[in-house]
C-alpha cells in the first residue's frame, strides 16, 4: 500500500488511491472512487461511489462528496462543505438514475460549510466563500459568497482578490502575476 489510511477509515473494494494520499479517522471511501496522488482526506469524510478526485486535493473534516462529483488537481474543500447530487430529493422516491454531475476545476477553493447544488460546475481557481450556497455555474477565477451565492469579484491563483484598473489589468499582491478582465472573463497574462 502506497497510501496511508487510519485504522478507523473504511475503504470499499475497487477504489484507486494514489501514492502518498492520507485518509484520516472515521472516513469512508466507497466503491469505484478514484483518488489521485498526494491527497489529504480529513476526519469523518464520505466519498461516495464513483467520485473522482485529482492530485493534491485537500478535503477537510466532515465533508460529503456525493456521486457525480469530479474534482481536478489542487482543489481545496473546506470543513463541513457538501455537494448534493439530486435536485429534488424525497425519501420515498428513488432518484439514483437522476444524479447530476458537478465538476470542480483545477485549483478551485470551496470554503467551510458551503453547499454546491448539483449540476453547477465550479471554474478553475474559483473561490467559494464560507457558508455560500452555489445554485448556478461559477466561472474561472470568480469569487462567490452568500445564500444564494452571488459573484462579488475575482481571485488570483494565489487566492488574493484582484482589483482591475481601467484597462482591465490586475496584479496579484503575492505572486506579482498579471490578470486581464475582458468580456466578463479573467485570464492570466503569460
Amino acid at each position: 500500500m502506497t497510501y496511508f489510511a487510519h485504522e478507523t477509515a473504511v475503504i470499499d473494494p475497487n477504489c484507486e488511491i494514489g501514492e502518498d494520499t492520507k485518509i484520516w479517522h472515521f472516513s469512508h471511501i466507497m466503491s469505484d472512487c478514484k483518488i489521485g496522488k498526494g491527497c489529504n482526506i480529513g476526519q469523518n469524510v464520505v466519498v461516495s461511489p464513483g467520485v473522482v478526485l485529482g492530485r493534491n486535493v485537500k478535503v477537510q473534516n466532515n465533508v460529503s462528496i456525493y456521486t457525480g462529483v469530479i474534482c481536478d488537481d489542487d482543489v481545496f474543500l473546506g470543513p463541513s462543505m457538501v455537494f448534493t447530487n439530486v435536485i429534488n430529493p424525497r425519501s420515498a422516491v428513488n432518484r439514483k438514475s437522476e444524479y447530476l454531475k458537478t465538476h470542480v476545476g483545477y485549483g478551485a477553493s470551496i470554503g467551510a460549510n458551503a453547499t454546491i447544488v448539483c449540476g453547477n460546475n465550479i471554474g478553475k481557481f474559483a473561490f467559494i466563500g464560507a457558508g455560500a450556497v452555489v445554485t448556478k455555474e461559477v466561472s474561472d477565477y470568480s469569487l462567490w459568497v452568500g445564500n444564494p451565492a452571488k459573484q462579488i469579484g475575482w481571485m488570483s491563483e494565489f487566492g488574493h482578490r484582484l482589483r482591475f484598473n481601467e484597462e482591465g489589468i490586475a496584479q496579484c499582491e503575492e505572486s506579482k502575476e498579471y490578470y486581464k478582465l475582458e468580456n466578463n472573463q479573467v485570464s492570466k497574462i503569460k
